[in-house]
């Protein structure tokens, strides 16, 4: 049965990498700062990264906090068929999604598969509502938040160094800032939490994370520096560019960053939507229980998320890559960096607190933000109120599929 489930959650992986790691790396490749290859990488490695060391606590919200398990506790089977269930709904939701070009949440398909599931099998008490409608706030606040901070993020840039009557020099005293302040937010939220796993708990390091951080973020900064140094060097001998077409390749070297840190934050939060119902699954099928609150999560579940992820970016990413990219508005290195790291900023600290937001929540939110701050009229509000219809409409689809298959699957073993 196990193998069965297993390539079940690798068909949902597969889904979540062409509809949700494609919101991630949209704005890069929109903005040409990687192509779709270099996303594909970035992807691939980050997201598993993401996962492993920062996904943990997202895991086991959405196994033990959307619904009561204990009103499992006698028919862990029925659980365990409820989990095969929402496997199913979130895969064809969000293969529907992808075939549109539309980028959902694979966290509104997840929680709506599981509330479903849970009231039809245990009735309304089953489902944890206080905890539903605090996701669902996090979903209204994520896109206001990013939003604002990737503004904010922007209206900065704009004002230290876009706007500077020499640019290109403004940057290059910007670069040790923007490189210990990208790492910076990484490092306060993520640090913290990765200090604690074991291998790295293990090491001899200083309990001041903050100095480390500082370390960090200077060696960044020096890093970037001799980068820029040496490409300005290079290009002496070169024929002159235009000032804005020098200005935006610099910057998309830190979109390469940002696009990093958005990857490792889609990993950190939403990899469990696709691995934490086969963790359920895993335990219950060894055990013979149903998880309550704490439980183990195999090393290979993430391994098997990691790599039906990746697939489905690679085969069918791109129209949802499209959409986010170019849909909304055109996006350049400078505010696809700005947007990226906003995105990442808001999901790492959601993250950090255990909560399943959408990535594509903040995304948009993030580009129509700066879209607004530059020219509201630059931003495709009919392809905004198609993303916002198709989200509106995941948590009931998602309901109603997993709460039907749940019911098919159960009349056939009866």
């Amino acid at each position: 049965m196990i193998p069965f489930i297993s390539l079940l959650a690798f068909y949902v992986a597969w889904n979540l990498g062409a509809n949700d790691v494609a919101n991630s790396m949209g704005t890069s490749v929109g903005s040409k700062a990687v192509t779709l290859r270099q996303a594909l990488i970035i992807a691939g490695i980050l997201e598993f990264t993401g996962a492993v060391l920062f996904g943990r606590g997202v895991s086991k919200t959405l196994v033990t906090g959307i619904v009561n398990p204990a009103l499992f506790v006698t028919t862990p089977q029925v659980f365990l068929v409820g989990m095969v269930a929402v496997l199913l709904a979130c895969g064809l939701c969000l293969q529907l999604a992808t075939a549109l070009g539309l980028p959902v949440s694979s966290s509104h398909a997840i929680v709506g598969a599981i509330a479903g599931f849970a009231t039809l099998a245990m009735g309304p008490q089953a489902v944890n509502w206080h905890s539903i409608g605090l996701i669902s706030l996090t979903w209204v606040i994520t896109p206001i938040l990013s939003g604002t901070i990737a503004a904010l993020f922007y209206s900065l840039l704009r004002h230290w160094i876009l706007q500077h009557p020499n640019p290109i020099a403004q940057l290059y005293e910007w670069i040790p800032w923007l490189s210990a302040s990208t790492c910076g937010i990484f490092g306060i939220i993520v640090f913290p939490t990765f200090a604690k796993t074991p291998p790295i708990a293990a090491l001899p390091l200083p309990p001041q994370d903050g100095l480390i951080l500082l370390g960090l973020g200077s060696v960044v900064a020096l890093t970037f520096l001799g980068w820029h140094a040496l490409d300005a060097a290079t290009r002496q001998a070169e024929p002159p560019i235009p000032v804005a077409t020098t200005l935006q390749a610099q910057l998309s070297r830190y979109q390469l960053v940002s696009a990093c840190l958005v990857a490792f934050a889609h990993g950190s939060n939403d990899v469990g939507n696709a691995i934490a119902p086969l963790a359920a699954i895993v335990y219950i099928h060894t055990t013979g229980t149903v998880p309550l609150v704490d439980f183990t999560i195999p090393l290979w579940i993430f391994y098997l998320g990691g790599a039906g992820i990746v697939a489905g970016l690679a085969v069918w990413g791109k129209n949802v890559i499209a959409t986010i990219g170019t849909g909304i508005m055109p996006l350049l290195p400078s505010s696809g960096f700005c947007a990226e790291l906003a995105t990442a900023t808001t999901v790492l600290l959601a993250s950090r607190a255990g909560l399943p937001v959408s990535t594509s929540h903040a995304l948009v939110g993030s580009v129509v933000g700066i879209g607004l701050l530059q020219d509201w009229r630059s931003v495709q509000f009919g392809s905004l109120r198609q993303i916002t219809i198709a989200w509106l409409c995941t948590i009931p689809l998602a309901a109603g599929l997993g709460a039907a298959i749940f019911a098919g699957i159960q009349f056939f073993l009866t």
